[in-house]
């Protein structure tokens, strides 16, 4: 039998062979029973190859990484608690599709909304996906999170920093909101009469002193009052107006040198991938300083404010003295206010919040009317600002019990929320599952002189047992149709797995000319045309599989196809095209119902082309 200190003898490469067995929880673990293996551990390699198990980005690429983290283990750390965040978020609204990709970008992880769009005359390999961005969490030098919210504000883009603390390693439900900070050094300073009169500026720099363990920008909003209110109790409006108010404090306007490329391109292009990567590392450490800054950079321009507690909140119930609503901007964010420190304005916004509060709760009493159930479960908005000294806007990633419809999740509709879709990886029994992409027509993605552009179609591939019987479900998640025909999370087309169908092909030639090769061919039912209601009837059809990889369903009736090839999305949005972010409110959670596309209103050259074909079906 060997003994057991013959571990400490391994060479550092046969350690970090085996070490992948291990979690990194296992490797901490023995890092605490003895100093000789705690020093064992605190190997690179170990933390190298712990970084390379967890297979969110190459090993040429986890170098590159590398330069901008203390060490490997920091890189672990951030990377352990980003990969939940990996995969596609979706939302109801608008209808034609809100789909979220997050992916790996350099140090960080990236929101990337794509955009409902048609398809160029390049085809959907070559031609440019347009997308969007919606946040990213970047790694500190110690590995720990910066949360960044996107948004664009009259024509101006911001970052908006926040916590990414709460992330469950289950996540289902993303969560945008506003939490609070326990902190009694800030509450001993706004209790102090030696610093009321002191400027806000000064007063912001001896918060963020105080809490230079968390880094993180903050608002003060009131005294240390113990509560447990949390901001998913509070009413709908409240929660919007706090998150509007919060962000249009914490905004920052992004400086030219934050304005690169968000993630490298591919690694074919080496001359520019060099290139990219010279200005994501300039990027990262501008936005580290803005994120450590954020809370000492706030423009307080008066010099002598007060700080207002909660309770004078509570008791300036003055509509004369609240803001109004025309210093809120139709986009979701704040003007400046001339004449008035941004300290001010914030306090205002809140009492104006807390004013139309109270005065609708007098009214109840007055008329004695008995509040509903549903008003009871939410927190009044003072006892939520009550509950802590300072708030921040925030990234919830949290585990919520979901119920769903054909791999569709039941949405609720008052939160600020993206939804995750479960992405399964394709396996022998379900070889078709994962996320394809395509268009009407055949041959697939040919445009012609009277149509140039075709809606681009994005469907999740997913399987069901029903009655016996293997089902493959194509759950529409996005369409770059002008206006809606088909709902959102509706299933396109149905098909019987344990069904051959002998049905022959339209067609003999694929876009090459060259003969085509199916493989497979299955009986099935397409979505019937028309929207007007949540889940549509269907019409016979047959699902085509060639042995190129391509699948096509065709609707018996009509004739009409829909061609669909497997999606790298990765791969394509790092080919793609960057355009504006809506608003950051709306930009992270679209709630407004919509059929219209929401996300395009810009000149490109995708969505000027006219109107795609209407598949009869």
């Amino acid at each position: 039998m060997c003994d057991s200190n013959m571990l400490l003898y391994l060479p550092d490469d046969v350690f970090a062979i085996i070490s992948k067995s291990f979690s990194p929880r296992d490797i901490c673990n023995l890092s605490l029973c003895c100093k000789s293996l705690n020093s064992l551990v605190a190997s690179e390699k170990i933390w190298l190859t712990q970084c390379q198990v967890l297979c969110i980005v190459p090993h040429k690429d986890l170098v590159e990484w590398r330069k901008g983290v203390c060490s490997y283990k920091a890189l672990c750390r951030f990377l352990l608690k980003v990969q939940p965040l990996i995969g596609i978020w979706v939302h109801q609204n608008p209808e034609l599709g809100n789909v979220v990709y997050v992916m790996p970008g350099f140090v960080s992880v990236v929101g990337c909304r794509v955009i409902p769009q048609e398809l160029g005359p390049l085809g959907m390999e070559d031609g440019p996906i347009l997308w969007a961005s919606v946040f990213e969490v970047i790694a500190d030098f110690d590995g720990s999170p910066m949360f960044f919210l996107h948004g664009r504000e009259k024509g101006i883009d911001y970052i908006y920093p926040g916590s990414a603390r709460c992330i469950d390693k289950f996540c289902n439900i993303l969560l945008l909101e506003v939490e609070p900070e326990q902190n009694k050094n800030v509450g001993s300073l706004l209790q102090s009469k030696s610093f009321v009169h002191q400027s806000g500026l000064e007063l912001s720099r001896k918060v963020s002193r105080s809490n230079s363990d968390i880094c993180r920008p903050q608002m003060v909003i009131g005294n240390n009052n113990e509560g447990n209110v949390t901001f998913s109790k509070l009413a709908f409006s409240d929660r919007r107006k706090l998150l509007e108010v919060t962000t249009g404090q914490v905004r920052q306007k992004i400086p030219d040198t934050v304005l690169g490329p968000l993630f490298p391109r591919l690694r074919d292009d080496e001359g520019n991938f060099q290139k990219d990567l010279v200005l994501l590392r300039e990027r990262r450490s501008q936005l580290s300083r803005l994120y450590k800054l954020g809370s000492s950079e706030i423009d307080y321009k008066a010099n002598s404010q007060e700080v207002v507690g909660s309770k004078q909140l509570e008791l300036d119930d003055d509509p004369a003295r609240a803001v109004p609503d025309s210093l809120f901007g139709e986009d979701g964010g704040t003007q400046s206010v001339k004449r008035k420190g941004i300290h001010r304005y914030f306090w205002n916004s809140l009492k104006h919040i807390l004013g139309r509060s109270n005065s609708i709760n007098d009214s109840h009493s007055a008329s004695k009317k008995l509040t509903t159930s549903s008003e009871k479960r939410h927190a009044q908005l003072q006892e939520f600002l009550k509950s802590s000294n300072t708030t921040r806007l925030t990234l919830n990633a949290s585990n919520v019990k979901l119920t769903s419809y054909r791999a569709w999740p039941n949405m609720h509709d008052s939160r600020f929320a993206l939804y995750k879709l479960p992405l399964r990886v394709p396996s022998a029994d379900q070889e078709y599952a994962g996320l394809w992409g395509g268009a009407f027509g055949w041959p697939p993605g040919k445009p012609s002189e009277d149509k140039p552009g075709k809606a681009l179609f994005f469907l999740l591939l997913s399987y069901e047992e029903f009655q016996g019987q293997q089902l493959l479900i194509a759950t529409k998640i996005l369409e770059g149709t002008h206006y809606v025909l088909h709902p959102n999370g509706s299933a396109m087309f149905i098909a019987n797995i344990n069904e051959p169908s002998s049905e022959p092909f339209p067609w003999n030639t694929d876009a090459d000319s060259l003969p085509v090769n199916i493989k497979h061919v299955y009986t099935g039912e397409g979505i019937a045309s028309g929207y007007g209601f949540r889940y549509p009837g269907s019409k016979p059809g047959s699902l085509f599989v060639f042995h190129n990889g391509v699948i096509a369903f065709i609707w018996k009736e009509t004739r009409a196809v829909l061609t669909l090839q497997r999606l790298n999305l990765q791969e394509l949005l790092k080919k793609g095209e960057r355009i504006p972010s809506l608003p950051p409110i709306a930009n992270f959670s679209y709630l407004t119902k919509s059929y219209s596309n929401v996300f395009a209103g810009f000149p490109t050259s995708s969505n000027s082309l006219s109107s795609p074909r209407k598949a009869r079906h």
